[in-house]
Formats: structure tokens, sequence, C-alpha cells
């Protein structure tokens, strides 16, 4: 799709201004070369919220079941294990695991990719094709009958889930601000840790099935493997390729959101995706910095995901009630991921509330590391695995959303989120190797080596934030006035730090 030119005001909506309303000291803009012929601000901001509420109902509930469907057919495999899914395979000893790890290899490998072709034929029709491609494998999933075929299917399980959440978090950037981006994504990224939630439910209840022929655990992955598929072809039709084809806006409201776009998130909107420009972004040291964080925070992330049926069945419930319990760790962390993601937009700041985030993680996985008898200390122990969902749930958004902001190239952008996010999962290799079925039933290894990640994670969040705020000072005693990331077009900004304008989006 070509780039659309830059409207003209259409009905007072927009329009070019000398200041901006959140600069304190706009007679100082001067001495920024060429910033003040460039700003631009919505000055109607009713019509603006109503837009943004119009994309709110269109897009969030779809997105975030979609959302839900991917993270019950990707984390499934620990609740049919929990009925004999490994006795029924006849799988050897750390099978299993095998099983878990193969499915980050085509994750990563192919994210990037299948990423970029999204990108060019649209997330919105790429996204339900992926969505109908790993609802079908779960549905096979059923029909596997030794370990072989089981590991095959996980193989192309993991390519077609790859490219999910990267060209999810791109498709939002199209049409939110920065500073509206991150309580968006964690509507969305909420629908995870309810799939948690309804895994354990929905396994609770087809578990009680009593006389069929089959093993319980086929059902769980026919029930939600043919949701997922319906659902599919349902979103294909539903999602808008863009703000610009969006048959819901008017002419007014779609050049409103172009831009928006354009002020304050993508320097040229539904820019052509060039490799040679995009790969620019490892030019940059804090992308690396950005990318050993996600491999803290996938870590302890899929070590939840994968093994909380494991963690908590340690307080000694039977297979029914251990997926039961699993319910209200991962509801409380859905709540945890809203309340930090909304007040971190509204304060517009990343960095402390992704701290915040990784120290929950390591509380969490030491309290429960350090009781000897969880049946002496249950309500303790209990509660650990409740900070364990609260720390891993909104650290992905946040650093999400973190990287998002700071990088107004849109190639650039979904090149990173699409090595960033699955190299976070990737980390699931870690977890699933590191919690052994010779460590059972406690895990200490692993809920010391999760822990530590944890706290990696939260010194390298803490020190990058400070080290951006360093250097928005130091911008700012050089051009000798304060400006904050949101006071700077995006267009101002496309070459990220090398840019003289540049402001960190903290």
């Amino acid at each position: 799709m070509s780039s659309p030119k830059r409207p003209e005001s259409p009905g007072g909506t927009v329009k070019k201004t000398d200041t901006l309303g959140t600069m304190d000291e706009p007679t100082k803009l001067n001495s920024v070369p060429g910033f003040m012929d460039e700003v631009t601000r919505i000055v109607d901001h009713k019509a603006e919220r109503r837009l943004c509420r119009k994309f709110d109902y269109r897009l969030l509930p779809v997105l975030a079941v979609m959302y839900l469907f991917n993270a019950l057919d990707k984390g499934n495999l620990g609740n049919a294990e929990t009925d004999g899914m490994t006795d029924d395979l006849h799988f050897k000893p750390n099978q299993y695991n095998l099983l878990l790890s193969i499915f980050f290899v085509p994750f990563v490998i192919f994210a990037p990719p299948l990423s970029m072709l999204g990108k060019k034929f649209s997330p919105a029709r790429v996204l339900p094709i992926l969505m109908f491609s790993f609802g079908s494998l779960t549905m096979l999933s059923s029909a596997a009958f030794n370990f072989s075929g089981m590991f095959a299917l996980r193989w192309f399980l993991g390519m077609s889930e790859a490219a999910f959440f990267p060209l999810v978090i791109y498709y939002l950037t199209t049409f939110y601000r920065r500073g509206e981006l991150a309580r968006r994504l964690a509507v969305f990224y909420a629908a995870s840790n309810i799939a948690n939630a309804f895994s354990g439910l929905i396994a609770f209840g087809v578990f009680q099935i009593k006389g069929s022929n089959l093993p319980n655990w086929r059902y769980l992955f026919i029930i939600e493997g043919g949701v997922t598929v319906l659902f599919a072809i349902f979103a294909f039709f539903w999602l808008p390729r863009s703000a610009a084809e969006a048959k819901f806006l008017s002419e007014e409201e779609k050049a409103l959101a172009f831009h928006r776009i354009q002020v304050d998130s993508s320097a040229v909107v539904n820019e052509e995706f060039s490799f040679c420009e995009a790969i620019k972004i490892f030019k940059h040291p804090t992308t690396y910095v950005f990318l050993c964080i996600e491999i803290c925070l996938g870590v302890p992330l899929q070590g939840v995901a994968l093994f909380m049926p494991q963690i908590v069945g340690r307080l000694g419930f039977p297979t029914v009630k251990t997926n039961l319990y699993t319910v209200a760790p991962n509801v409380t962390g859905a709540v945890m991921l809203l309340i930090l993601a909304f007040t971190s937009d509204w304060v517009k700041l990343r960095s402390p509330f992704l701290v915040l985030g990784f120290l929950l993680t390591f509380a969490g996985f030491m309290i429960y590391a350090s009781i000897d008898d969880v049946h002496q200390q249950e309500q303790v122990a209990y509660f650990a695995t409740f900070m364990m969902t609260w720390g891993t749930s909104a650290p992905s958004v946040l650093l999400s959303t973190w990287y998002n902001n700071n990088i107004a190239h849109e190639g650039r952008r979904v090149l990173l989120t699409s090595i960033g996010v699955p190299l976070a999962n990737l980390m699931g290799l870690v977890s699933s190797n590191l919690f052994r079925k010779q460590d059972a039933p406690k895990y200490m290894p692993a809920l010391i080596s999760v822990g530590a990640f944890g706290a990696t994670g939260a010194c390298l969040a803490g020190c990058l934030g400070l080290y951006m705020w360093l250097d928005n000072k130091r911008r700012d005693r050089r051009d000798g006035v304060t400006l904050h990331a949101r006071d700077i077009p995006t267009d101002r900004m496309r070459d990220g730090p090398a840019s003289a304008e540049f402001r960190w989006f903290l």
C-alpha cells in the first residue's frame, strides 16, 4: 500500500500551531533547529477520544479473544499432561520436556519472516490465517498416538504462532498514539492470563467426562482447537486492514487517525518495508539491552505459563483440583497487569513499572523456594504463586510498549518486535529444561534460577531507564530547553538517537 498524503485540516479537527499545549517554555523551542515549522497537534480532543473509543470497541475485544485462544492452544499441553497424556502416548523420560522445548525453535526462526509478510499483506489478514493454522494443529493433536506425531505437531504449532504477538503489537501501533498503547496492549495481553485461568477451568470441566472411549485430554485439544478455527474465520472478515480502509470511520475520522499516528507513533504512516533500513535498528546499543531484558523476562514468563499446574500440584491437591487452583493466580495476574499498564500510561513512564514487575517475580519464586514443607505453610506457598503471575504478567506488555515507544521507523519497530518477543518465548527452552522431573516436586534449582533472572531483569531495566533519563537531561542542556518524548512529532525522530530533537520515552 502506498503511503497516503498528509491531510489538510479536515473539518477543523487538526491544524498547524506554533506551540505545544504540553510545553512549559514554548518560546525556547526556536533554539531547536527546524522544530517549530513541523509541530502539529490535535486541537479537537473530543473527536480524538471518540475515535479511540471506536478503535477500542472494534479492535480490542476481537484481538483479545484471538490472543486468548492463542494462549490456550500453546499452553494446554501442561493440562493434558496432568490427565495422563504421557502415559497414554508411552513417553520415555524427559520426552515431555522435549515436546515443550521443540515448540520454541520454529517459534523464533519463523517470527521475523512471517512478521515482515504480515506488514506487507496487513496484519488484519495474516493474523486470522495464523490463527486458523494453530487452531487446526491443536485439533490434530487429539489424533496423535505416539511421541513422534506429537513432536511434529508441536513443531508446526510453533511455526504458526511465531509472528502472532509481534504482529498484534505492530497492528495496534498503527491505530494508537505512544501514550495510549500500554493500556490497550494490557487489555489484549490480559487475555493470556485469562486463558491460563480458563485453561484450568476448561480442563476441570473436560476431565469430569465419564465413560468415554477417548482419554479426556484428547477432548481438551478438540474443543479448544475447534473454537479457535471458527473464530479465525470471523476475525478475517472483521478486522480492518488500516484506519484508511476502516468502513466504520467517516472521511474526517480517517484523516484524524492518519494525523495522530503521523505526529505521535510513526514517522511515515504505512511505510513500505525495507530490510536494509529496518536492520539499522541494531546500530543502537540500547537495542541489545532491550533484548537482554527480553531474555530475563522470558524465563520466568515461560516457567509460569508451562509449569504452573506442576508448581501448584506440589501443594498436594488431586489432578482435578490442581487445574482449578491455577485459576485464581492467573486472574489476579491479569488484574495486576491492567493496574500497572494503566498507571504507566497515565504517568507516561515505563521503566519503574517494569522494574516493579521483575521484583515481584523475584519475590514470588524466592518465597516459594524458601518453604521446606508446603503442607505446614500452604497459604504462604499458594500466595507466592500469585506473586509469580503478578510479576510475569506486566513486564511483557510494558517492555514491548517501551521499545515501540522509542522507535518511530515502522520497519525497525516491526523487526525488533519480531525478534524480541520470540526471543522471550525462546526462553521456554531454558524453563522447560530447568523444571526437570528428577527435581519434582520442589524444583529447587528451577525456582532459584528463575528468581535470579527476575532480579537481573530488574537491574537491567532500572539501569536502562536511568541512562535514558540522563541522556535526555544531556540533550536538554545542549539545546537549552526541556523537552519530553511526547512533545516531539515522530517525523522528527525517524533516525532515533541520531536525531537532534530525539528524546527517550522513559
